[in-house]
């Protein structure tokens, strides 16, 4: 007896995916530094910096290397990325000389919602903010609704850049 197979064409529905790029990484240090000049200083962290951050921010690290570049006057251009809900958001913080938030930048989105994170009214709450600074999520950071996981996790990421600032790249 030969077994019988019936093929039935499956119907498969996805979410659309709205992936926009805003700019490159170089576009956003031309924006964040204009007129200066940027020197690459990457580093892959050490276990034990890889510790401290992670304490100081009460957040994990997820990698262990480090993509920032040096700004001619002084500040400090971090290019990063957070975990959305599905897909990772490419960021950039600037730093002012003193290590305090200057500017930041969503260079990518790729999530089908939450996109009002990339919003500057948004973004500018983290203006002025440095490691130390409370930097949580309903307290001194607005959630937006139908992007708290964007939010929480961009807000994360910026306590964590500026705790990895003070323990890999401020002068000591």
């Amino acid at each position: 007896m030969q077994a019988r197979f019936i093929l039935v064409p499956a119907l498969v529905i996805t979410s659309p995916v709205h992936a926009t790029v805003f700019m490159s990484v170089e576009q956003a240090q031309a924006v964040m530094f204009p007129g200066e000049t940027m020197t690459p200083h990457f580093i892959d962290l050490s276990d034990a910096q890889i510790s401290k951050i992670e304490d100081a921010s009460d957040t994990d690290v997820l990698v262990n290397h480090l993509r920032a570049w040096r700004a001619s006057g002084g500040g400090w251009f971090i290019a990063d990325q957070v975990v959305g809900k599905h897909d990772f958001i490419p960021f950039a913080l600037a730093l002012s000389a003193d290590g305090s938030v200057k500017d930041i930048e969503i260079l990518e989105y790729r999530e089908a919602y939450g996109g009002d994170v990339c919003n500057p009214k948004w973004l500018a709450q983290f203006k002025g903010k440095h490691n130390g600074s409370t930097l949580a999520l309903t307290q001194d950071i607005q959630n937006i609704s139908g992007a708290t996981l964007s939010s929480k996790h961009i807000t994360d990421g910026v306590r964590r850049l500026l705790a990895t600032y003070a323990v890999a790249l401020a002068p000591h």
